[in-house]
């Protein structure tokens, strides 16, 4: 872009967030992208670099060198954090050009850090350990509920955190759930155990709309777990009962499709579980494993002429 317009080569970058707030551009997004905008924004705009801040920094002296070490500094909150940030703050910057109000996006000057895919999955022992230690202290129990649901139902841990029991019907043994990633709907069955703790949960909670709260009341009523909170809380009882560090609650959406791939579930059936519309997206989950090259070749036998 040639020119800048008029009346803004004072504008800071603070203002320019400001101002994307008011656009047609973020008022567009859903209310869970635009809280997860604000929230990058946020940390953007808080950055100082050589205690300088990035907030009152005019939005064309923010250079290429000085958005990279912004950058740096965002990488001790793990790399995706830190792509996530940048790609957001470059998201607003193609917004100021677009304007008028920025000559250059100094985000888009360098290339972010490539996350490696986590493969990383629960075993059953693993699963069981940590149900039964939540199940036997009431505290957990919430977070017990949010990890047989994500782990059976191969589902998001942020959508089960928020499932509230309209989802679910109890006398068919059903749960009807729109997820929030991409929007899609899926019906899936309740085992007879996980529907036996749904229907605990819906005897001690009934008075209020979400099936795995936080058992602490907030102003005499029972939030749902903010993400970091979830984290944090299962973290503790992960720990408590023994598990790895490695292991995270939401790999067992991961976990669950893993072991419908390696039992020879066709792709058209493992989609109607998980929501994926596109088959690429289930590839990531189809591991060289010893089992499923096992099935394969016992699958294969059924065909084979020669035997």
């Amino acid at each position: 872009m040639d020119t800048i317009v008029d009346g803004v080569e004072h504008m800071n970058i603070n203002k320019l967030v400001d101002t994307y707030y008011l656009s047609s551009d973020f008022n567009m997004l859903t209310d869970k992208t635009k809280a997860d905008y604000s929230n990058c924004l946020a940390i953007m705009l808080g950055t100082k670099v050589d205690n300088k801040s990035v907030c009152t920094t005019n939005v064309n002296n923010l250079s290429g060198a000085l958005a990279r070490q912004s950058y740096e500094l965002w990488l001790k909150r793990g790399i995706y954090m830190a792509n996530h940030i940048c790609a957001t703050s470059r998201k607003v910057y193609s917004f100021a050009m677009e304007m008028g109000y920025a000559e250059s996006n100094p985000f888009s000057t360098f290339k972010c850090k490539v996350t490696k895919p986590r493969n990383v999955t629960w075993t059953k022992d693993e699963i069981t350990k940590l149900l039964d230690y939540c199940y036997s202290d009431f505290q957990y129990r919430s977070i017990g509920l949010i990890v047989q649901m994500a782990y059976e139902w191969c589902q998001r841990v942020g959508d089960m955190r928020l499932l509230k029991f309209s989802s679910i019907d109890f006398d068919k043994a059903i749960l009807h759930l729109e997820q929030s990633k991409r929007g899609a709907t899926v019906h899936l069955p309740i085992s007879e155990s996980l529907l036996e703790m749904l229907t605990q949960q819906k005897h001690d909670y009934d008075f209020q709309e979400y099936v795995a709260p936080c058992p602490k009341a907030i102003r005499g009523a029972y939030k749902p777990y903010t993400l970091s909170r979830l984290s944090i809380v299962a973290r503790q009882a992960m720990s408590l009962c023994g598990l790895t560090n490695e292991l995270r609650i939401a790999d067992l959406r991961r976990t669950g499709t893993t072991e419908m791939v390696e039992a020879g579930v066709s792709m058209g059936q493992i989609m109607s579980v998980t929501g994926h519309a596109n088959p690429q997206s289930v590839k990531p989950y189809m591991k060289n494993t010893f089992d499923s090259a096992k099935n394969a070749l016992t699958m294969r036998k059924k065909y084979d002429i020669s035997s």
